[in-house]
């Protein structure tokens, strides 16, 4: 095991910045609820990444709608859309994303990455924990204390903040269900409430928020629509352990504020306080970070570089906190399950999905690369699981489209030293099984934690300070140079 990294030495505190500490006391926190910090330090060993940007498809990503086509297969097999040749001899995707086939030295894929469950809430906890087993009293209509941390709070767990950043957060809405039930696997679990990611509230949740909005807005089973709904600079909300009570939501915590002032300057006459407190509170006090952030004010050619729609902006907001200091961004690329076309697939992911995902991504890598950020961010991209090999229709569908598969997928890595143009595993002729090199969630998430260089023998204490392991698996191997 690793031994326990020193505090960090912190330069002196502004008086601005002790008041922040200070107002940040009022939340009752004291030296104990920062011994997670403390234990998390410097990753040590060598890094071949600094950052990870893990863009999740919440519903699932069509293994043959995508990076894994089966142009030989029955049509009831193979769908409708047809392969185009990328940059790497041999290697085809999708028609419908060009963008990405003009890149492929940029990218590699896994099309074996394999788990046992077709159930969306147990493949999102599946796929963001890095974790193939389901912890024991898992329910899959609520997040529980006893679900396994999420890979985003493991990272925000081990790093230190920069820039009066978190080293982790996830954006840019918590992932929630249409019916209103939150999600599984996104939050900290066993690793306890003070390790919970920090989520970027960009996009008000919408039960009807399917695709890109506003460009790329539909319904599953009508098409397109219209909503309300639009993005906006980040709410740079407290995490749930930092906030309860007369504090609960950032409005009682301006009054607070404001009606604390006196307390406040007293307080921060004394120094003192640990840079953690600032940042918390710098993140919900000082309007120019949430300003910084606004990515729906950056120069228009910048935006419509990206797509100006939410994923377009959530992945040049990915690319900008990345910038900043931020070692792992989790990106959400649609809420309700966007992704999970059980009816009308075809349409809805060639003029929906696949277009702003095929702009967005391809943005990325080339701003990264331009930047001189590519090689030091690992870009991954997976879903909780691919599609069955059949498609078929379910009741009253006008359309025919998908049902939930976790037997394989296809998962997408760029930068971070990866191989250009390389492909880990197969499937087999109908997409249905690994036929090579079959991967596990497991040895997904070790491909992270490796690039972002946190040790293999690395652990987290639980709030019973037991050790636990990062590590339940080896990365994925021949991706990364």
């Amino acid at each position: 095991m690793t031994s326990s990294p020193t505090h960090p030495v912190h330069p002196g505190t502004s008086r601005r910045a002790a008041v922040q500490a200070g107002a940040v006391g009022l939340l009752g926190l004291g030296m104990n609820h920062l011994n997670w910090l403390q234990a998390a330090g410097g990753a040590g060993g060598s890094e071949r990444a600094k950052s990870v940007i893990y863009i999740f498809l919440s519903g699932g990503l069509a293994q043959h709608e995508s990076f894994d086509l089966k142009p030989d297969a029955p049509s009831d097999i193979r769908g409708e859309f047809k392969p185009i040749p990328t940059r790497t001899p041999g290697l085809h995707i999708c028609e419908h994303l060009p963008e990405l086939a003009k890149r492929s030295e940029q990218w590699a894929l896994c099309r074996s990455l394999t788990h046992s469950s077709n159930d969306h809430s147990a493949g999102h906890h599946i796929m963001l924990t890095g974790r193939s087993d389901i912890p024991p009293g898992f329910n899959p209509s609520l997040p529980k204390e006893s679900d396994w941390p999420s890979i985003t709070a493991l990272a925000g767990a081990r790093f230190a903040p920069q820039n009066n950043l978190p080293p982790a957060i996830s954006l840019p809405e918590k992932l929630v269900h249409r019916t209103g039930r939150v999600i599984p696997g996104q939050f900290a679990g066993v690793a306890g409430k003070r390790r919970e990611p920090w989520f970027l509230d960009c996009a008000p949740y919408n039960a009807a928020n399917y695709g890109a909005f506003p460009e790329y807005l539909f319904h599953h089973r009508e098409g397109p629509k219209e909503q309300p709904l639009y993005f906006r600079a980040p709410n740079l909300a407290l995490p749930e352990w930092l906030s309860g009570g007369r504090l609960h939501d950032r409005l009682s915590l301006s009054k607070e504020l404001n009606g604390q002032r006196a307390q406040l300057a007293s307080l921060g006459e004394s120094g003192g306080h640990d840079r953690y407190w600032e940042m918390a509170t710098s993140l919900l006090t000082d309007g120019k970070i949430a300003d910084a952030f606004d990515v729906t004010n950056a120069p228009l050619k910048e935006q419509e570089r990206y797509g100006r729609n939410s994923f377009g902006w959530s992945l040049l907001l990915a690319s900008r906190l990345v910038q900043r200091g931020v070692r792992l961004v989790q990106v959400n690329l649609g809420n309700n399950e966007t992704w999970d076309t059980h009816e009308s697939a075809f349409p809805n992911l060639k003029n929906f999905l696949l277009p702003p995902t095929d702009r967005a991504v391809s943005a990325l890598i080339d701003d990264l690369r331009e930047r001189g950020l590519l090689d030091s961010t690992l870009i991954v991209m997976a879903g909780e699981f691919g599609r069955t090999p059949r498609i078929f229709s379910i009741a009253g569908a006008r359309l025919p489209g998908r049902d939930h598969w976790g037997a394989v997928q296809t998962v997408f890595f760029a930068g971070g030293g990866v191989r250009g143009g390389t492909v880990v595993g197969s499937s087999d002729k109908i997409g249905g099984y690994p036929a090579s090199s079959p991967q596990t969630p497991e040895n997904f998430a070790a491909t992270i934690y490796d690039a972002l260089g946190i040790p293999q023998d690395a652990h987290w204490l639980d709030e019973q300070g037991r050790p636990n392991l990062f590590y339940h698996g080896a990365p994925i191997p021949g991706l990364i140079a």
